[in-house]
This record gives structure tokens, C-alpha cells and sequence, in this order.
């Protein structure tokens, strides 16, 4: 009975398995053989060594069914190819397409070919008309290609088309006709470079349009949507990121089926509309990043039932977003961002809220209690953004929450840190509460958020030392910002377990001790800022054993020793700030990093000579305020050093002419050093007289690191819409000190970049000025101050229109001021005090800013601001027909002659008293009466 059973069971699975086969027949012979060909072509256009990896179960088996090929799906009961994508192909630098090895699909429905680097279309058999051998073709995805507009031709061939995704590619200009495509019902374009206005007449074609997104493009004009209004079965629009202007366009409520409406980061202005609440289908509307002003009552938005999304946020600041106290809403928010609006206190209609996931109030006036309740009230939230408000207590829930983000950065709390925040929010992946007055001990429980990726505590009160626990628990850190408290004890002495942490800044606490072992195993570290502490002993060597190291910033401690020439070997160093500690010894020869580095050893005692092979690989070096000796090195390589800076050293000899092939320059200071011989004429060769401003390296160095919760959708839409994402952006700006405008400024970031200043002050520099150095275009500081310089001031300066700030004093030049100067129209500090200047001074433009302090020292000089008239009697113009040899008051040998007459007058006086004459006797016998005279006057008092 029971072999019987069996057997039956078995005939029923043998029926079923017969049937199956049945229903799914295998692809067609000459399909088969097309998409041979296609493979063949793909493997022709990869990359080298890739031809292995393409596709590989297409293959040439007689007895393999196509249609259970990777990438490849049939109609069951055909056996016809209807979808085609390629799989993971690296393809060689901008292929083209062949169409005409698709012509045999005749059945395809879906064509995905995303993400390729295809960059054209062609087919050597029907031309633009390829895809309309694949009547039946209704997908056509090319998003992430470098396609541009030659395309459009082609496309325009495929008017069986219901879908149609171009999004990321290369695409420019206005946007290309679709006319033909008038069964399109979902159009993507966005991540282009499309401008112009939107062609709203074009579009009005498609009729059958559910869904455009134009998002990403640099559309411009007024957002008059008049002809996309006119398509009544819109469902989702997106228009976002574009430089769209206006006002809200009115005609939008009239889409009454409207499902998705993202009007965000346009550059839209005046009221927000209270006609938004006819969009009764709305579930996501997006406002954000507008110009928005004037009174937006949320209670409009009563009747949007479906209200599952609502963002809105105005960089004019101008916009004020109410609610009625009473005011209770039909729908149930998933996010919600009202961010600048305003707002004094949290929303009071979020009470009844409970479904929420984001919630955005950043940068409002919101003042009082963190509103733990929202946490309490919304078990599923995940992110809570409260940063640049004024809240001053912060209360945490009850029990534990499994938030995810957390930003209240830029508060007003001034407390003690609550101990339990580890316990209550265990699931954090990123908390920023910088920038307010926590005080107290950092909480051991921190250790406790095992999954914490980002956590910046920086520019708050903490004190104490950093517990154990965090450098044992947070296993998933990757950045920690703690700078700017008053933390103490030693950096990490011990082993840590965020072995993937990029970032780490320490900086400007009070830690001491040596630099810890325990950051020797953090292998991917990126940016280690322990400057401004009070570390001590020497810079361990064994830094170059973290290969991914960038960034190394340790000023202003009190380390002393030799710079490890290891440092110098670290092939992925950006930036090496050692400023401001007691290094000695010499510097390292050359460094071997494989990108340009940022060199910062100022301010130590540093000695020897610098090296001639140090510029090689280094675009900023600042060694000022070191004890280094010898001649400027006549440096091998100086392509790509934008900033050098030297002052404040024992430097001698002559500035060498290298130094004209500083062809990317734009700080050069080697003041206060002990220089000498002329100023080469050829400095006009440099990137100050060659107006190139910008250098292909950069100054600044930090990473930037994403988490995002992609995977969470809050209601369905056919467009990817922003989801949400949280950038870890951490970098360190290099700061430079220079001086300009009789002040020693720091610069940092863009602002460095823009700065273009040379100093030479402070010297033996002599000879004449070069008339070269007119030449300098791009010159803002010129300071050539405290020199031995002759001669007359170059009339070719009025050619530095840049100028702001030019500093001669304390020189030998003479003659006149040229009066070409007042061309100078930026020029705000003029000094040529204490030099040999004469005759008028000029007085139009900006030198009617300059005062008397700008001219002391020059008595031949005459008119305001001095108090010489140029009219008066007592003032003798200068021969202007002498040599201007005969009208340069030496002054060495005045007063050279000067010395001599006093000594001589001394002799002559000496000898006649060497005579008995009666002159002499009546000179001494005064002198030895006034020695009597105070013995009797001491021997009294005494």
C-alpha cells in the first residue's frame, strides 16, 4: 500500500515537472546567436584583461538556453528575448553602442543598460531609425552613461516608449525635442546639464506623462509650468536643483492627482500658497532651499490626508511658518523639515504625531527643553535634527530608543552631560552635540553605542580623562572630534578597538604625556589633529606604519628632537604641521609622498641648511622663525610650491635666481634674514607677473564619508527621491600667517588662495629697484622695507593695479613719487618713510587717505598731509636737472664726516690745554674749585 502511494506521488511530480517544460520553451536559434554577437562586441570594446569576466554564462554550448543566461529574461511561452542588460563590464574610456546587433530582438520590452560609460549610439545598417526595428521596445534605461545630445535622434525612433530614464549623463544645452515619443509615461532627465527655460510647450505633447523629473539640470528663467499644468494624469514631479525664479506657479494645485511635488533648491521667492491644500493626493512635497518669505499658515495643508512627506526651508530667513495651537492634522508624517522658519518653540501639532522617522527643526529660535517626548511619542524615528537653535536643557527618555542621527550641535546647553546617554540611545550611528557648554566628565557609558560612527563632542567644557570605554566600545567609530574642551591625561596609551577610525581630533585640550602607542594599529587612520596640548618627548618613527595616514598635525606642543625622517617617507602624507615645538637638528632631504604636501616647521630651532632637493614634492613650505643658515638653495624643482616662506632665519648671500621659476607662487617671504646683493630683475617671471591664479593643488586636506538610510521608503514613488543622507565632512583648513597692510594676518582655506604677497623686508638688500617688478600683476602686499635700496621709485608701479598694500621705507631712495601711483586705485596702506624722497607729493585718489605717517623722514618732501608748503620761501625745489647721483644725500658719509669733526674739535681742544698759557691756568683753577666746593658740601652732610 505504501509502495503504491509513493509511485503515485511520483507520477504527480513527473506531470508536473513535464508541464512546466511545457509552458517555458527554450529561446530562438537565431537570438541565441545575436547575443553571441552582442558578447563578441562587448569583449571588443572592455578593458584589457576583462574579456574573461564578460558575461561569462553566454556561451557558444548548442545544449545552454539563452533565456537562463545572466542578464537575460524570456517570454515563457515564445521563448523570445524581452529583457537585455549587460552585467558588471569594465568597458574601455567612452564606447560607442552598435544598435544594430539589437535589430534580432524584436520582442524586447526592456532594455537596461546603466552605468556603462556608453558616450554615443550608432548603427551602420538604419541609422538614426535603429530602434524602430524593436517595435515593441517600451524600457530604455541609459542612466549613468556619458551620452550627450546625439542621441536624441536616435531615442526619437523608439516611439513605442513608456519609459524613459536618461538621468546622469553629459547631456547640455536646451533640452532636444520628444515629440515622437508620445506614449512616454515616465520621463527622467535629471543629473544633466540642460538649461535654458523648460520647454513646457514640447512637453505638453507627451500626454499620457505620469511621472517627470528634471531634477539636477541648470534650468533657468521663471518657472512658468503653463504647459505642464496641461497634463492632467501628472503624479510625480520633480524640478528640484535648478536655478528656476518666481513665484510659487499657481497652476500646480490645479493637478489635483498629483502625488509627488519637489519644487526644492530652486531660487523661488515671495508667499508660499495656501492653495497647496487642493492637492489632496499629495504625499510628498518638498519646498526646501528656496528664497520663500512673508507668512505660511500650516494649516492650509489640512485636507492632505495622504501627507507623508513635508519639507520646507528658506535661505532668505524671512519666511515664518504657524500653527494654531489647536491645530490638529488628518495626516500622519513620516519626515518632516521646517528648517529656518522661524519657529520659537517645537511645532505643538507633532504631540500627535507617532508614525514620524525624520524629523529636521534646524536652525529656528527654538528655545527651552530638548523635546525628548518626540522620542517617547515616535518609537520608529531615526533621525532628529535640532542644530543652531537656542535649546538650553537636555533631557533624554525614559527608556532606550533606537535613534539613529543626532545633531544638537550649536545650543545653548550648559550642563553636565547626562551619564545614561549610552544606555538610552544604544543604536546612534552619528551624534553631533558640538558647539555648546557641557561640562563635566565625559560619561563612561559612551562606550556603550557599539554601533556609533560619528561622534563630535568638540568646543564644549568636558574635562577629565577620556574613559577606557569608549576607546573599547565604540567599535564602529570611524570619526571622533573632541577638540576644544579642557580634556586631560595621556592620548590613548593602551590599544584601541575602532580600528576603522579615519578622523581623529584632539587638538587644543590640555593632554600631556607622550603621543600614545595605542593610534600605532589604527591602519586606515586619515587625519590625526593632536595640536595645541601639551605633549611631550619626541615624534615616534613609527607614524609611516599607518598607510593610510594624510593629514599628521602636531604644533604647538612641547615636543623636542629630530624630526624622524620617516615622516618624510610617508607616501600618503597631504599635510605635516610640526609648527611651534622644540624640534632641532636638520631637515630631512626631500619627501616622498606621492602627492603635493603642505610642510608646516615654523617656529622651532630647526638649523642647518635648508635642502635643495625639499621643493620637489611640496607646494606649501613655511619654515619662518627657525636658526637656518647658509644661502637660499638653488632649489632643483619649483613647478609646483605656491607658498614659501622663510622669514625670520640667519639666511645670507644673494636671492638666488631660481627663485624666477617660482611659476605657480603666491606668498614668497623671506623677511628679516641677512640677505644681500640686488633684487633680480627676472622675478617678473613668476606666477605674480604671469596672472595664473589658480594652482591644480589644494590647501586644505579631510575626508568626507556618507551614511545613508537609502533602504527606508516611507510611501511609494516611482522617481528615487532625496533620500536621506548625513555627510561626514571633516577636514583641517591650512593656516598661513603673513604680513600686509602693517598687519600679521592668518589666512585660511579659499581666502589663501586668493592672497598673492611678497616680502623682502627687513634685509642688506641694495641696488636700485627693478622697473621689472611693475610687472607684477597679480601682486596685493609688496614690501621691500628695511633694505639698503637706491635709487628712485620705479614709475612701471602704477602698473600694479592688485596692489593693496606697498611698503618702501626705511631705504636710500630719492627723487619724486611718481604721480602715475594714484592709478593705484586698491591701494589702502602706502609707506616710504625714512628714505631721501623730494619735491610734491600727490594728492588725488587714495593718497588723499594717507597721512603723515606714510612720508616721516623726508624733509625735502612737500604738500599735504606734511605741514610743508611747496610755495614757501624756506622750500627750495630740487634741481630736477642735476644728476640724480648729486641730489642722493649719502647718509654713511655724512655721517662718517660728521664723526670726524667731533674727534678732531676734541683733539684741538686737549692740546691747547697742554700749554702754560693763562687761558689754561684759568681753566683749571675753575675746575679745582668745583672739586672743593663738593668735598665741603659732603664732608657736611656726612
Amino acid at each position: 500500500m505504501k509502495g503504491k502511494l509513493f509511485l503515485e506521488i511520483h507520477l504527480i511530480w513527473v506531470m508536473l515537472m513535464l508541464g512546466q517544460l511545457h509552458g517555458y520553451k527554450s529561446c530562438v536559434e537565431n537570438e541565441r546567436k545575436a547575443l553571441l554577437e552582442l558578447k563578441t562586441y562587448l569583449v571588443s570594446i572592455s578593458e584589457e584583461g576583462e574579456s574573461d569576466y564578460v558575461l561569462p554564462t553566454w556561451t557558444n554550448d548548442t545544449k545552454s538556453n539563452c533565456c537562463r543566461w545572466e542578464e537575460i529574461k524570456c517570454n515563457r511561452t515564445s521563448g523570445r528575448v524581452i529583457r537585455i542588460s549587460f552585467g558588471g563590464l569594465y568597458l574601455k574610456e567612452s564606447p560607442l553602442l552598435n544598435l544594430s546587433l539589437l535589430h534580432p530582438f524584436e520582442e524586447v520590452r526592456s532594455l537596461n543598460l546603466t552605468g556603462y560609460g556608453f558616450s554615443g549610439l550608432f548603427d551602420d545598417v538604419e541609422g538614426y531609425k535603429g530602434l524602430r526595428r524593436l517595435k515593441k521596445l517600451e524600457i530604455l534605461d541609459f542612466s549613468l552613461n556619458e551620452f550627450n545630445n546625439s542621441i536624441f535622434p536616435f531615442l526619437n525612433a523608439a516611439t513605442s516608449l513608456t519609459t524613459l530614464s536618461l538621468q546622469n549623463n553629459v547631456m547640455k544645452g536646451p533640452l532636444p525635442e520628444l515629440k515622437d515619443l508620445t506614449n512616454l509615461v515616465l520621463l527622467d532627465l535629471s543629473s544633466n546639464r540642460f538649461n535654458g527655460s523648460i520647454p513646457v510647450q514640447e512637453l505638453s505633447a507627451l500626454t499620457k506623462l505620469k511621472v517627470l523629473d528634471l531634477s539636477g539640470n541648470e534650468f533657468s528663467g521663471l518657472m512658468d509650468l503653463q504647459g505642464i499644468c496641461e497634463l492632467k494624469n501628472m503624479q510625480e514631479l520633480d524640478l528640484s536643483t535648478n536655478k528656476l525664479v518666481g513665484q510659487f506657479p499657481l497652476c500646480l494645485t490645479s493637478l489635483t492627482g498629483l502625488r509627488v511635488l519637489d519644487l526644492s533648491s530652486n531660487l523661488l521667492t515671495g508667499m508660499v500658497p495656501s492653495d497647496l491644500g487642493r492637492l489632496e493626493s499629495l504625499e510628498y512635497l518638498s519646498l526646501s532651499d528656496n528664497n520663500f518669505d512673508g507668512l505660511f499658515s500650516f494649516g492650509s495643508l489640512t485636507n492632505l490626508s495622504k501627507l507623508k512627506v513635508f519639507k520646507i526651508y528658506s535661505k532668505s530667513n524671512l519666511l515664518q511658518v504657524e500653527f494654531e495651537s489647536s491645530y490638529k492634522p488628518k495626516f500622519q508624517l513620516s519626515v518632516i523639515l521646517l528648517r529656518s522658519c522661524n519657529l520659537e518653540k517645537v511645532p505643538h501639532f507633532l504631540l500627535h504625531q507617532t508614525d514620524l522617522r525624520q524629523v529636521d527643526l534646524s536652525e529656528n529660535k527654538i528655545s527651552g527643553k530638548f523635546p525628548s517626548w518626540l522620542l517617547e511619542n515616535n518609537k520608529k524615528l531615526e533621525v532628529l535634527l535640532l542644530q543652531n537653535n537656542s535649546l538650553t536643557t537636555f533631557h533624554l527618555p525614559k527608556s532606550s530608543h533606537n535613534l539613529l542621527f543626532l545633531n544638537a550641535s550649536v545650543n545653548a546647553f550648559n550642563h553636565l552631560f547626562p551619564e545614561n546617554i549610552g544606555w538610552i540611545l544604544p543604536s546612534l550611528r552619528y551624534m553631533n552635540l558640538a558647539n555648546n557648554g557641557f561640562q563635566g566628565n565625559l560619561p563612561s557609558s559612551v562606550g556603550n553605542m557599539e554601533e556609533i560612527e560619528y561622534l563630535d563632542l568638540s568646543h564644549n567644557n568636558f574635562q577629565g580623562k577620556v574613559p577606557r570605554s569608549v576607546a573599547r566600545g565604540c567599535y564602529s567609530m570611524t570619526t571622533l572630534k573632541l577638540s576644544h574642551n579642557k580634556l586631560s591625561g595621556e592620548i590613548f596609551p593602551e590599544s584601541v578597538h575602532f580600528t576603522d577610525i579615519t578622523t581623529l581630533s584632539m587638538d587644543n585640550n590640555q593632554f600631556t604625556g607622550k603621543i600614545g602607542r595605542g593610534l600605532r594599529s589604527l591602519e586606515y587612520l586619515y587625519m590625526l589633529d593632536i595640536s595645541n596640548n601639551n605633549l611631550t618627548g619626541v615624534i615616534p618613527s613609527w607614524f609611516d606604519e599607518l598607510p593610510s595616514l594624510s593629514a599628521l598635525l602636531l604644533s604647538n606642543n612641547l615636543l623636542e628632537g629630530e624630526i624622524p625622517i620617516s615622516l618624510f617617507n610617508m607616501s600618503s602624507l597631504w599635510i605635516l604641521d610640526l609648527s611651534a615645538n622644540s624640534l632641532v637638528g636638520d631637515i630631512p632631504p626631500r619627501v616622498s609622498s606621492r602627492t603635493p604636501i603642505v610642510l608646516l616647521l615654523q617656529d622651532n630651532y630647526l638649523s642647518g641648511v635648508i635642502p635643495d632637493t625639499l621643493l620637489g614634492n611640496v607646494t606649501i613650505l613655511d619654515l619662518r622663525n627657525n636658526r637656518l643658515s647658509g644661502n637660499i638653495p638653488k632649489f632643483i624643482d619649483t613647478r609646483i610650491i605656491s607658498i614659501l616662506l622663510l622669514r625670520g632665519n640667519n639666511l645670507t648671500g644673494c636671492i638666488p635666481h631660481q627663485v624666477c621659476g617660482l611659476r605657480s607662487i603666491h606668498l614668497l617671504d623671506l623677511a628679516n634674514n641677512r640677505l644681500n646683493g640686488s633684487i633680480p630683475s627676472c622675478l617678473s617671471n613668476t606666477s605674480f607677473g604671469l596672472g595664473k591664479k589658480d594652482t591644480f593643488y589644494g590647501y586644505d586636506t579631510g575626508v568626507i564619508s556618507t551614511s545613508a538610510e537609502n533602504d527606508r521608503v516611507y510611501f511609494k514613488s516611482l522617481l528615487v527621491l532625496d533620500p536621506f543622507s548625513m555627510e561626514y565632512d571633516t577636514n583641517t583648513q591650512t593656516k598661513i600667517e603673513f604680513a600686509t597692510k602693517h598687519r600679521y594676518d592668518a589666512y585660511m582655506g579659499g581666502n589663501l588662495k586668493l592672497l598673492f604677497g611678497m616680502d623682502f623686508s627687513e634685509n642688506e638688500l641694495s641696488g636700485e629697484i627693478p622697473v621689472e617688478l611693475g610687472g607684477l600683476l597679480e601682486l596685493q602686499a609688496l614690501n621691500l622695507s628695511h633694505n639698503n635700496l637706491s635709487g628712485v621709485i620705479p614709475e612701471s608701479f602704477s602698473r600694479l593695479e592688485n596692489v593693496e598694500s606697498l611698503d618702501l621705507s626705511f631705504n636710500r631712495l630719492h627723487g619724486r613719487i611718481p604721480p602715475q601711483l594714484t592709478d593705484l586705485s586698491n591701494l589702502a596702506v602706502f609707506n616710504v618713510s625714512y628714505n631721501n624722497l623730494s619735491g610734491v607729493i600727490p594728492h588725488e585718489r587714495q593718497f588723499n587717505t594717507f597721512d603723515t605717517q606714510s612720508y616721516l623722514g623726508n624733509p625735502l618732501l612737500c604738500g599735504q598731509p606734511t605741514n610743508t608748503s611747496c610755495n614757501s620761501n624756506n622750500f627750495q625745489e630740487p634741481d630736477t636737472e642735476v644728476e640724480d647721483d648729486e641730489s642722493f644725500i649719502d647718509m654713511v658719509s655724512f655721517y662718517w664726516s660728521f664723526g670726524a669733526a667731533y674727534v678732531t674739535t676734541l683733539l684741538g681742544i686737549l692740546a691747547s690745554l697742554s700749554f702754560d698759557s693763562p687761558w689754561s691756568r684759568a681753566w683749571f683753577y675753575i675746575v679745582y674749585s668745583f672739586i672743593h666746593k663738593v668735598k665741603n658740601l659732603f664732608g657736611k652732610t656726612l
